[in-house]
């Protein structure tokens, strides 16, 4: 079966109405740098890959394959009605090596919803993932990056850190592989977690995902970078 992520997200897919500006990221780590997770350590050659949106059965699978041949593991933020529907799917990430967090049930703005939703978007999503897989995830990546200072003393209330990321591929365009791989290997560097996703993106296409993906582990690999989980990157707990 597939499931069309993009019609079914509250708030729609990832578009830039719905994104605050990057600078807000930064603003938003400096008043909470324990809280707020926006990169790693500048000082190693370090990297971490996230993905967003997922899982689903036709670009996860994918995605995958590919970090499975080049023996990367990733980050994958996972949104609950996702999970429910691709279980199978989301068995493999866990036995693949990669870690999953939270992304919420519904992909929502969380500025836009009742504090008591966003609680409940948080909570199902993790109860969901206990009851499949026995783990209960210790990040939290906010729908289009959208937090305010209410929205993050709820997430800590729920002992998790918010996690950002400094490296936008923005692959949900629609984007070439080559575009994609550009907008990475631009601005990574010691320490970046890069945003890329796993399901979803403009008109359900992630093909320029996949295509990238081996000449930005090659490229970067070839600097003399490695990839690491975020929970490695930032040497915090990846579940609760």
């Amino acid at each position: 079966m597939f499931f069309n992520t993009g019609s079914s997200f509250q708030h729609g897919p990832e578009r830039i109405s719905e994104r605050p500006p990057y600078t807000q990221h930064v603003d938003w780590h400096a008043l909470y740098p324990n809280a707020i997770c926006l990169h790693g350590p500048r000082k190693r050659r370090q990297i971490a890959l996230t993905f967003d949106d997922g899982p689903d059965n036709t670009w996860t699978p994918e995605i995958l394959s590919v970090l499975s041949h080049f023996n990367v593991k990733a980050t994958f933020n996972c949104v609950g009605q996702q999970v429910y529907y691709y279980p199978e799917v989301f068995h493999r990430i866990i036995q693949d090596g990669h870690i999953v967090e939270n992304h919420s049930w519904d992909h929502p703005n969380f500025t836009k919803i009742p504090l008591s939703e966003a609680r409940s978007q948080i909570e199902r999503t993790s109860s969901l993932m206990e009851q499949i897989v026995a783990i209960r995830p210790a990040l939290f990546r906010p729908p289009y990056g959208a937090i305010n200072q209410d929205v993050i003393k709820l997430v800590l209330s729920l002992r998790n850190r918010i996690l950002y990321w400094d490296v936008d591929s923005l692959d949900w365009e629609g984007l070439t592989g080559k575009q994609v791989a550009a907008n990475v290997l631009a601005h990574a560097r010691a320490g970046s977690i890069v945003l890329m996703h796993f399901a979803g993106g403009k008109e359900g296409n992630l093909q320029g995902t996949v295509q990238a993906l081996p000449r930005i582990i090659t490229t970067l690999q070839r600097e003399g970078f490695s990839f690491l989980t975020v929970s490695n990157l930032l040497n915090v707990p990846a579940y609760l």
